[in-house]
């Protein structure tokens, strides 16, 4: 029997979000998207429902935080945000309020795109920062809740990353010398990080019984491997 799901996607006008919106879109266990952007992205789809907030003000849309699956992919960088003040706000505080609003709206499951690394007790600030927000996020009471941490997101952007554009090309050239231990730092496509986090969610009572709820990159490459040779 084909479910019909209630999605609520963060950050869908990013890389990963905006590939993730697509996989739910083709996907059969939901009927209904609900997507919360800053500005209007135009979608054309009759299962898409989108929602104009001021992420200032969260408290005034916390009603419509109702769903059965919850997909964060909220994230920018330290040079983008412009101070590690408004970096910690957006990639800290805007999930954890967002999480704890969709628990109190009885959401079961929570999944966040974290970083390679996370680790609330790094030396390197954004390291910390996730590693942070996943520790606090891990503490709520969810049914279930996960986070992926993908190494370099490679795919096309909208806006203009130099330093990184030159960083997916290397990772391109020798991201076949990343082997063993090391291939959790190889580049992994923003589809296939997307397609990894529906599947997490929707395989939720496995890895639940793993209680595994942090997956690298390299486990969401051999995620997104094991559904292609399913659909095989």
């Amino acid at each position: 029997m084909i479910m019909q799901k209630t999605a609520i996607v963060f950050g869908a006008t990013g890389l990963t979000g905006t590939y993730l919106v697509k996989e739910l879109i083709q996907n059969e266990l939901y009927q209904n998207i609900k997507v919360f952007n800053r500005r209007t992205q135009n979608y054309d789809n009759t299962k898409i429902e989108e929602y104009l907030i001021n992420f200032n003000q969260l408290n005034e849309y916390a009603h419509e935080f109702k769903a059965d699956d919850v997909f964060c992919c909220l994230g920018t960088t330290l040079k983008k945000a412009g101070s590690k003040e408004i970096f910690f706000e957006i990639d800290h505080d805007l999930p954890i309020q967002i999480a704890r609003i969709c628990l109190n709206n009885h959401c079961e499951t929570f999944i966040a795109i974290s970083s390679i690394g996370a680790n609330p007790n790094s030396k390197n600030y954004y390291l910390r920062t996730k590693g942070m927000m996943e520790q606090e996020i891990l503490n709520l009471d969810f049914r279930f809740q996960a986070f992926v941490r993908p190494s370099m997101l490679l795919g096309s952007r909208t806006e203009s990353r130099p330093a990184e554009t030159f960083a997916k090309l290397i990772m391109k050239i020798f991201g076949f010398l990343f082997v063993g231990k090391l291939k959790k730092f190889r580049g992994i496509h923003a589809q296939t990080v997307a397609k990894a986090m529906i599947h997490i969610i929707n395989q939720q009572n496995y890895f639940a019984t793993l209680e595994k709820n942090i997956f690298e990159s390299n486990e969401l490459m051999n995620i997104a491997e094991t559904i292609n040779h399913d659909k095989q």
